[in-house]
């Protein structure tokens, strides 16, 4: 008998809420002092909403000075917090529970993608406390968050970092990379917070926790 939700995870979880909420807000208010995507004077034939200003309600630090000292004051958080749940992760065997793995979870998250777009009746059983779908994209968002990190860093510090500023296509292309990948993460976000509202009672077991059967503590 353990709690299906450990009691770091769950706090790292909901310090990541609000670390995340305060970095994305103040990245969108540092964007809208140039809010092109493309070299100066250019512009990326792909991105649709060149010139257009992210809505005022959702920015943080009123000015760009202000979203500066917003983002990168709480951006050592936002890493630390991840550092220290990797740490726990892998220190706890939580990574086995939690992580995708092919041979485990492939087969299940096909099931639920299709149950999901409703092609397939019934709910595949979930394999412990997960099932594939969610494990699959739990460790894409993990393996997407560095990107974030190291993009940030590039167009940061483009003149200390040289190498990581190339690596990634340049200035221009760093900073394309930040603002995709954090739209992909408020996507994630997004489909999270509508699947808790479906099942509120998951809110509940990653604010409280709870006692979990022996087969899903195994």
């Amino acid at each position: 008998m353990r709690p299906v939700q450990p009691w770091f995870v769950r706090v790292t979880h909901w310090a990541n809420v609000v670390l995340f909420a305060i970095m994305a807000g103040s990245g969108l208010q540092i964007f809208i002092a140039y809010p092109l995507l493309g070299p100066r004077g250019g512009a990326y034939g792909w991105y649709p909403l060149q010139g257009v200003k992210p809505p005022a309600a959702l920015t943080v630090g009123d000015w760009l000075a202000g979203a500066r000292h917003w983002h990168f004051a709480f951006g050592w958080l936002f890493v630390a917090n991840a550092v220290f749940y990797l740490a726990y992760l892998f220190a706890s065997g939580e990574w086995r529970r939690r992580l995708f793995f092919p041979r485990r979870d492939a087969r299940n998250a096909w099931d639920t993608l299709l149950h999901d777009l409703r092609i397939r009746s019934e709910a595949p059983a979930k394999v412990g406390l997960y099932n594939g779908m969610q494990r699959l994209t739990y460790t894409g968002v993990l393996a997407t968050a560095p990107l974030l990190v190291l993009s940030g860093l590039a167009i940061y510090k483009p003149v200390q970092l040289p190498r990581l500023t190339a690596l990634l296509g340049g200035y221009d292309a760093a900073r394309a990379v930040h603002l995709l990948v954090l739209a992909a993460l408020a996507l994630f976000t997004a489909v999270h917070v509508i699947q808790v509202l479906r099942h509120p009672r998951t809110l509940v077991d990653m604010t409280l926790g709870r006692e979990g059967r022996p087969e899903e503590a195994s």
